[in-house]
């Protein structure tokens, strides 16, 4: 491996060290604010899209029905959604902001996954592109599969 290859290299290990660290110090400062990173997501979502049913939900979160069952008990049972079932379909079950719930996601400092889902989406197709590649890349070389 070439010098500049390490240097590279280590620019990039840096770089998502760098990152990491942010994301945790970001958990952390949720935290502060009374509510975990993923319980945070789901109200900024509803915030900015507003009443969602559970699989919208779990479809944001990347996660399983279960998990985002949990997430949004948790939430209800702090008093910041509440769920209701649909009218047109009994099965279905609408999850809605409190006021306090609209309260945190509106004053909790905007960050980490949440604000890279917004600035993303101002991204051309082609720069997403590259970053999605590269993120491939990572995923491969650190040998991550998928997982719920």
């Amino acid at each position: 491996m070439s010098a500049s290859s390490q240097e590279l290299a280590g620019e990039a290990i840096h770089k998502f060290l760098i990152i990491h660290r942010y994301l945790r110090q970001y958990a952390l400062q949720m935290t502060e604010h009374g509510v975990r990173p993923r319980e945070f997501s789901v109200l900024r979502f509803l915030l900015e899209s507003g009443p969602a049913t559970v699989g919208q939900i779990q479809e944001y979160l990347y996660r399983s029905a279960s998990v985002a069952s949990t997430v949004i008990a948790q939430l209800e049972a702090d008093g910041y959604v509440t769920r209701t079932r649909s009218p047109e379909d009994n099965r279905v079950v609408i999850v809605e902001l409190t006021p306090a719930g609209r309260e945190i996601a509106e004053k909790a400092p905007m960050g980490g996954i949440p604000l890279l889902r917004r600035r993303l989406l101002t991204l051309s197709p082609e720069r997403l592109q590259i970053i999605n590649q590269a993120l491939d890349d990572i995923m491969t070389l650190m040998e991550v599969q998928e997982v719920e």
